[in-house]
């Protein structure tokens, strides 16, 4: 998977993105636990809660009603197309669930995997409804949810409503049949004395205690929501053992074409270079052989000339070989291979290697054969007058960065060779980020597992 790629991450002070925003008034006049009740995030928030009453009564209705009626009708055969039809009701209303809290509450989850029967009749459908996980999981989600709603819902909405009549009261107090005169809305000190709020003290203690009720109130909106995305997540989306599967699924073809690749590689260098240098070394030995008697001179000259076949033959072998993996690698580890890499740029480059030990071997390949990538990406497109190359160890993660001087624009978007990179160390759960802006400099990062 290639992401675009920000800061270095080497940097201690790096702390991730910034969010959607920075750089506001909004952001640059009031610290962060002021904004929240300004900002439309708790604002959505809060409307995801309050829709969430009459959309759980809905849901909790129904999935009750039926579901208990379906379970009753099981002693005929009725109760097996009535829990059918209800566990795919529930997953229609699970859609409709997803997309309002992609829309309020930011949360993007996958629509889990179809219901399938093996026949593709009406009655492998519904067997295979009853058997499905995820069904059932939107069935207890349309259970769970409407309780949960009415706590939220009941945390939140009154506490909001109070604390920004408190915030605004200076500004429509006027209204107020109190104003005429000391009867109406009043609060009272610590000492017993009576403070009416039209009155200068009065209004800024409302004034006060609004805005502290309005921002506690926001983060507990906040904390709500994030107990709506929970249940969005765990009981809407698909389970955590079925996306492996389908990522593992996707990986296994990406290596499978891949190697296919490598293997098509192989065979054409073998065929277009080192075979047909045999080919033409075994035909100039035998004319020599035949001139050996007659001319030995030219025989000689043959000789001499397929002695310096051989010698390019062999040098093709060795790069074919060192292509597939090299001895540097296996004897020495990624500090030589990678030193051994920037000694054929075409730009000097500079390789610093930090690992406590060597990771296993797979992993170790693979990282050598990025950085190869990447720096024959330098010397060919960069323009760059130097680069550099650091590994080291993060975690159980093993980080690898090129960066050089050149002229930017690296897009893997853009089909070139990142894309296919890419993909690879996405088949082994890694992951390859480009920083490249148009006039440089370009920073590529890869991580990969460390698995030691």
């Amino acid at each position: 998977m290639a992401t675009a790629y920000g800061p270095d991450t080497r940097d201690p002070r790096w702390s991730g993105a910034a969010g959607p925003g920075d750089g506001s008034p909004l952001k640059r006049l009031l610290p962060a636990a002021l904004r929240a009740p300004f900002e439309g995030r708790t604002w959505r928030a809060l409307l995801y809660q309050v829709l969430s009453v009459p959309v759980g009564l809905v849901l909790f209705g129904f999935s009750i009603t039926l579901t208990t009626f379906g379970v009753g009708m099981l002693i005929t055969f009725l109760g097996i197309p009535i829990l059918a039809g209800t566990l795919a009701l529930c997953r229609g209303f699970g859609a409709v669930e997803r997309e309002r809290a992609r829309a309020l509450l930011g949360v993007d989850v996958a629509a889990p995997e179809p219901v399938r029967g093996r026949t593709g009749g009406l009655m492998s459908w519904m067997g295979a409804s009853l058997k499905n996980g995820a069904s059932w999981r939107h069935v207890l989600y349309s259970v769970v949810q409407f309780p949960w709603a009415l706590i939220s819902f009941g945390l939140g909405l009154p506490l909001w409503m109070c604390g920004w009549t408190l915030l605004t009261y200076p500004l429509w107090y006027w209204v107020l049949p109190a104003r005429l005169g000391h009867d109406g809305l009043q609060v009272y000190s610590d000492t017993g004395r009576t403070v009416y709020v039209d009155t200068p003290v009065g209004m800024v203690l409302a004034f006060v205690t609004g805005l502290v009720l309005v921002t506690v109130t926001a983060w507990l909106v906040r904390g709500l929501a994030h107990v709506d995305r929970a249940l969005v997540r765990g009981l809407l989306g698909p389970s955590r053992l079925a996306s492996r599967v389908s990522e593992l699924e996707t990986d296994r073809g990406v290596v499978v074409d891949t190697a296919a690749a490598d293997l098509r590689r192989i065979e054409r260098d073998l065929h277009d270079g080192a075979q047909a240098r045999l080919v033409a070394l075994a035909m100039g030995l035998g004319l020599a052989k035949e001139k050996l008697t007659a001319d030995p001179e030219a025989a000689a000259r043959m000789v001499d000339e397929a002695h310096g076949e051989v010698k390019i033959a062999l040098q093709e072998l060795r790069d074919l070989a060192r292509g597939i993996h090299p001895a540097v690698l296996t004897d020495r580890g990624l500090d030589a291979a990678l030193s051994a890499i920037a000694s054929r740029c075409t730009v000097p480059v500079t390789v610093t290697v930090d690992l406590p030990e060597r990771p296993v071997q797979a992993i170790e390949g693979i990282a050598y054969f990025t950085v190869s990538e990447l720096l024959q990406n330098v010397s060919k497109h960069s323009a760059a007058r130097s680069a550099t190359v650091e590994v080291w160890r993060t975690g159980d993660r093993l980080m690898l960065q090129v960066t050089d001087d050149g002229r930017g624009g690296a897009d893997p978007s853009a089909g070139s060779g990142l894309a296919g990179l890419a993909e690879r160390l996405d088949a082994v759960d890694g992951v390859l980020a480009v920083d490249s802006p148009q006039g440089g400099p370009t920073r590529i990062t890869a991580e990969l597992p460390w698995r030691g």
